[in-house]
């Protein structure tokens, strides 16, 4: 599998070193008490069950109590996929449509009332009811989209039967492409080829074992009873305030293993200081949920939080001049943890909306020309104060499909170019109020969809700024985001900003917010392209390689010439710790990394 470069080579770090304070008297004190790690999240969870979750909030609680059958290594860049609850890689078929995989023996559930008193052992079974769950219509999975691309076979007529019926999911059902050979071997078969299956097969927020007992007992209230095989279990849920975890009991012996690259000084470091210890390391994890920038911001510097995920950007040039801590910081002996983030923000245009949709060329032309006309610079330097790169695809940075020296006018800001194109193609001022109208003299206005929060207002006011320039006036709709969210899956808008993170090692995920039969769902644009999507299917069934590189190019040029969405930048992402607080790296293509974590003394 190939892969875009390491993550030190995309962005040069500040050597800040690996400082570790020693255990001292305070630590000796304190060796009973249970290690807690504790952290905010900026955005309130929704639940626990992952078939109906899609946020990051939620889906990185997920990601620490149930196990997929694959996970990363913790330290290994570029990234690694190795055996979680299989025994060993999968076995694939020449033609990668039948993948046979081989459970561990002796891996059982957390304890739960659902077993009735029983220890549970995890089997083949499991992996085949928690697949089957995303299909069936009562549950109602946002994530849907990503099983029925798989292509397993029986599993998308299971569903439409359900549909069709209006009966309950039939999961007693036995369907050709989910079977369990025996207690422990799992065999998939799909429709067409997928080399890279094993990607989302290494998911643990979202493709974790449930045990049907414990989904069938707690009904309508699984969102609040999560019960996995994972190192961590649910303590405490107080919605949208706190989240408590704590170390799984009967969790198995795990030992921390990594294979860190042999210049990787951080991962060498941590790998001989932590190599042969048992996981989890911490006993409890607090997760409070703090929206507001400034109060997360001074409880962190407070000591009230080991770690500040994604520092806000308008604290930056406090925190960070020049790229470093600022040196009251350092002093302190917080770590910084800077990195190009695997991801992309976007401005996606309603290819259905009578405005700005439509495949026409005048169309075409009017979504170029604001293209052209957003201020991607002026949004890094002013509103992310430097903390982003210039996007020239959908593709993100660490996947395959990402190169670092792509351009496309997709990363350009032009006005003349702009303005010629709206001129050219019917949109002038014919009234000489300053702002164009619509070829055929109607009205010009564009809505656009937005949050009633200060960073949106931010980006509001440069909006309005950057259409203005080009004569084309604007009208805010504010709501909040998961409403603005709902909006916009329903088609009722015109051009709204959000942000995406490859979740994959693939770039390909990324490009499904183009694909056609993802209208609605991941492709919120609705645009379809026959050539495009003849594009996406090829590669899917391709392996690594030039062939399948070269069609990323001709994916990322199709994205420019139509603009049913302008890539706007790759966010660097900047994590500070506290000094106590060892072992921390941040996560590519996943969320879990709680176990792989210590604290050290904490001060008196």
């Amino acid at each position: 599998m190939t892969h875009a470069p390491r993550r030190r080579d995309l962005l040069k770090l500040s050597a800040a070193g690996l400082a570790w304070p020693a255990l001292g008297t305070a630590a000796a004190s304190a060796a009973d008490a249970p290690k807690t790690l504790r952290y905010a999240f900026r955005v309130a969870e929704t639940g626990f069950d992952p078939p109906q979750v899609s946020d990051l909030y939620s889906l990185t609680i997920t990601a620490h109590i149930f196990e997929a059958l694959y996970g990363y290594d913790y330290l290994a860049e570029p990234v690694k996929i190795k055996p979680l609850t299989a025994a060993a890689l999968p076995e694939v078929s020449a033609d990668y449509k039948t993948w046979t995989i081989r459970l561990r023996p002796g891996i059982f559930f957390a304890e739960d009332e659902a077993f009735g008193g029983r220890r549970r052992e995890l089997v083949a079974e499991d992996y085949v009811y928690s697949f089957k769950r995303f299909a069936d219509p009562k549950v109602k999975s946002p994530q849907w989209n990503v099983v029925d691309e798989w292509g397993v076979l029986g599993l998308a007529e299971l569903r439409r039967a359900a549909l069709a019926s209006q009966k309950p999911f039939d999961y007693d059902r036995a369907i050709e492409g989910l079977r369990a050979l025996d207690r422990y071997t799992l065999q998939i078969r799909l429709a067409k080829p997928r080399p890279r299956l094993l990607e989302p097969l290494a998911r643990c927020d979202l493709f974790g074992a449930l045990a049907r007992e414990v989904v069938e007992r707690y009904g309508s209230d699984i969102m609040a009873h999560p019960v996995g095989t994972g190192p961590f279990r649910l303590a405490q849920w107080r919605r949208s305030s706190l989240i408590t975890l704590e170390k799984n009991p009967g969790f198995r012996e795990m030992l921390y293993e990594a294979e860190p690259a042999a210049g990787d000084a951080e991962g060498q470091a941590l790998l001989a200081r932590f190599k042969g210890r048992r996981l989890p390391m911490v006993d409890r994890v607090e997760v409070s949920i703090i929206e507001e920038d400034q109060p997360r911001w001074l409880s962190f510097l407070n000591g009230e939080h080991d770690l500040l995920e994604r520092l806000p950007n308008d604290y930056v040039d406090i925190a960070l001049p020049h790229g470093k801590l600022a040196p009251n910081l350092a002093k302190r002996g917080l770590q910084l943890h800077r990195t190009l983030g695997a991801e992309c923000t976007f401005t996606t245009f309603n290819m259905e909306d009578p405005l700005l949709g439509g495949y026409t060329p005048e169309r075409v032309a009017l979504r170029r020309a604001i293209g052209l006309g957003l201020d991607v610079d002026r949004e890094i330097g002013q509103i992310r104060h430097g903390q982003a790169i210039r996007a020239q695809s959908l593709v993100a940075p660490h996947t395959n499909g990402y190169r670092p020296d792509y351009r496309s006018e997709m990363g350009d800001y032009d006005l003349a170019r702009a303005r010629a194109l709206l001129d050219l193609y019917g949109y002038r001022d014919r009234d000489g109020d300053g702002w164009r109208e619509q070829p055929d003299g109607a009205p010009l206005v564009v809505e656009i969809a937005t949050q009633p929060d200060a960073q949106s207002r931010q980006y509001d006011e440069l909006w309005q700024r950057n259409f203005a320039a080009v004569g084309l006036k604007t009208r805010f709709k504010q709501a909040k985001w998961p409403e603005q969210l709902k909006a916009v899956r329903a088609g009722k808008f015109s051009v709204w900003y959000l942000a995406d993170t490859a979740n994959v090692p693939d770039g390909q995920l990324m490009l499904q917010r183009l694909y056609g039969p993802q209208s609605g769902s991941r492709n919120l644009s609705r645009f379809r392209n026959a050539a495009f999507d003849a594009i996406y299917e090829r590669m899917q069934q391709l392996p690594d390689g030039p062939e399948r590189e070269a069609l990323f190019i001709e994916a990322k040029r199709l994205q420019a010439v139509w603009m049913p969405v302008k890539s706007h930048v790759h966010r660097i992402l900047n994590d500070v710790s506290q000094p106590w607080l060892i072992g921390y790296r941040r996560p590519l293509f996943r969320y879990e990394f709680w176990q792989y974590l210590d604290i050290a003394a904490r001060p008196q």
